[in-house]
């Protein structure tokens, strides 16, 4: 027992050394470096607060956050509904279900400023042209607007993750027990109320595992905010990730960046627990 936990702790080593190297130890230096002038290469004065005070009271920073919440909250839903959704029909006894999985999964690998760009020239092109042959106005003018561009990005996103919540999805589903689903079925228990009684809680774990996958990316994403709209028109669609890199990188406010990634920080971490918490109060044990 002894050198098994000594091998234990060996193999950990490096990623425990990994994960402070990169993570824990650049966050407690940014959170120290946002009471300060730090202008990314020295820090000469302590400046309390004035960071934390001045963004709160910024208009950009707060619409920003803004936007992200509304944005997180339909794509987690929508998310989680296609996952389901997904996960249902390609558990069914069909043929082709090895290569709709695959399918569904493959938007999943493709790089998130890749598929900005060709989603980009989707709404911009494709969608004027057929709004153009069909006389349809609304489909012009693709992401020239705030709220076309914040359904562009939901589109996006729901395109590119659904399959991989699917995958989360299917885990829990294949190891329902089927003898709960047969002898609801002898009972006369129809799809639904098979759904409903048997199938949703027992998937609840998924559920809460997708929440946080979901709340999380949806918060952080940047890279298709960055190439399907770049935060675009007059910075209306810019999420926080974005507004902080530009704070940091175009404005020339490390620090100021710094107080408002550490704000951003604890924003997602309180809601993300908070999910979690009640989402495991409501699991059922198979």
């Amino acid at each position: 027992m002894h050198n098994r936990n000594i091998w234990f702790w060996l193999f950990l080593t490096p990623v425990i050394l990994g994960l402070g190297l990169v993570v824990v130890v650049p966050f407690i230096y940014g959170f120290i470096f946002s009471f300060t002038d730090w202008n990314g290469i020295t820090a000469t004065k302590f400046v309390g607060l004035q960071h934390y005070i001045n963004l709160f009271q910024e208009d950009e920073f707060m619409a920003s956050i803004w936007f992200t919440v509304k944005f997180a909250i339909i794509t987690v839903i929508l998310l989680n509904i296609m996952g389901l959704g997904l996960a249902l029909l390609v558990t069914r006894n069909i043929k082709t279900n090895n290569l709709l999985r695959t399918v569904f999964f493959m938007p999943n690998l493709i790089g998130g400023l890749i598929l900005g760009f060709i989603w980009q020239f989707i709404f911009v092109s494709v969608f004027e042209d057929i709004g153009m042959l069909l006389g349809v106005e609304s489909l012009t003018g693709w992401l020239s607007t705030t709220s076309t561009g914040f359904w562009g990005l939901v589109i996006l996103t729901a395109w590119q993750m659904a399959g991989y919540i699917m995958i989360i999805y299917i885990a829990y589903l294949e190891n329902i027990p089927k003898d709960l689903i047969e002898a609801a079925k002898i009972d006369g228990a129809n799809g639904f109320q098979r759904f409903k009684n048997i199938t949703f809680p027992l998937v609840a774990p998924a559920f809460t595992v997708s929440m946080f996958l979901t709340l999380s990316m949806a918060f952080k994403i940047y890279d298709q905010n960055l190439s399907l709209t770049n935060g675009g028109p007059f910075n209306s669609t810019q999420m926080v990730a974005m507004e902080i890199v530009r704070t940091a990188f175009s404005d020339q406010q490390m620090a100021f960046a710094q107080a408002k990634a550490v704000i951003f920080f604890f924003i997602v971490a309180v809601i993300a627990l908070t999910q979690v918490y009640y989402n495991k109060k409501r699991e059922v044990e198979m």
